[in-house]
């Protein structure tokens, strides 16, 4: 790992972690910091595929997660900020549709002040746990601009159309307490015990069954789109696909023999 690298990434336990790491400027998004959250997903991409990881957590170093855009890169380009937005979002929208995608559980720890695509990043997780000190700002229209990196997909995900465009068109701060209400999050905790409540939560999840967690995922993601009758076929599909595996023998095994399971890669 490298440590001065803009967005850090590293292995521990089945847990794959990737960091942001630009404390200073408030873990904004500039250029070289899309670079390396790119470069972070592709590793983390290649490690599932390896099955040498189980789960994945997102987190920041500093005060604040992410603050969103680099205002100051936006202020000295201004006169070519189209191209500097394309260039950006040409590397962060199809990062944050595959780390949302990767086929493990991702949880993201949010310790600090979001906002802009900070949004998306936190709340592209299967679970999101946060500080109870945190506040949420939608920031886009305040200085003309729209969301982006699909802040306002998961926030109408997670809590509505309502209440998304109040988020992005109003601007106002939203305490933690009324994100955990909306289902921005789904667990508060004090900022002393944030860290360790996320690393509890994922390595929790990097040791269960992988497979049948991925599935699981994959069927929640895409029930919204689908009708009854066709979801019910994809979860039939899916299930017969989770009976065939190993990991459903070594379940069930576990289960007859009164043992705690051993699942140690994805099938």
């Amino acid at each position: 790992m490298q440590q001065d690298a803009l967005v850090l990434w590293q292995v521990d336990k089945r847990v794959g972690r990737i960091t942001f790491n630009r404390p200073d400027a408030g873990n904004a998004v500039n250029l070289p910091f899309a670079q390396a959250f790119a470069a972070a997903v592709e590793q983390a991409a290649l490690a599932v595929k390896q099955a040498t990881v189980g789960a994945l957590l997102l987190s920041a170093r500093g005060r604040q997660f992410c603050v969103g855009g680099d205002i100051q890169a936006f202020v000295e380009r201004r006169d070519d900020l189209p191209a500097l937005v394309d260039e950006i979002l040409a590397l962060v929208h199809p990062v944050v549709e595959r780390l949302a995608n990767l086929p493990v559980p991702l949880v993201s720890a949010v310790q600090g002040p979001l906002g802009g695509a900070g949004i998306a990043m936190a709340l592209c997780a299967d679970i999101v746990l946060a500080a109870d000190t945190i506040k949420l700002r939608g920031g886009y229209s305040a200085i003309g601009l729209s969301p982006d990196g699909g802040a306002s997909y998961f926030v109408v995900q997670r809590a509505g159309a309502a209440a998304a465009k109040r988020i992005f068109m109003r601007n106002q701060s939203i305490a933690a307490a009324e994100c955990l209400r909306l289902g921005l999050v789904d667990e508060l905790h004090s900022p002393e015990a944030l860290a360790d409540a996320a690393e509890r939560l994922a390595q929790e999840l990097a040791q269960g069954a992988t497979g049948a967690l991925g599935a699981a995922k994959r069927l929640c993601d895409a029930a919204a789109g689908n009708g009854l009758h066709s979801h019910l076929a994809l979860e039939q599909q899916t299930l017969l696909e989770r009976a065939r595996s190993a990991e459903s023998r070594e379940g069930i095994g576990a289960f007859i023999e009164k043992r705690p399971c051993r699942f140690h890669e994805r099938t």
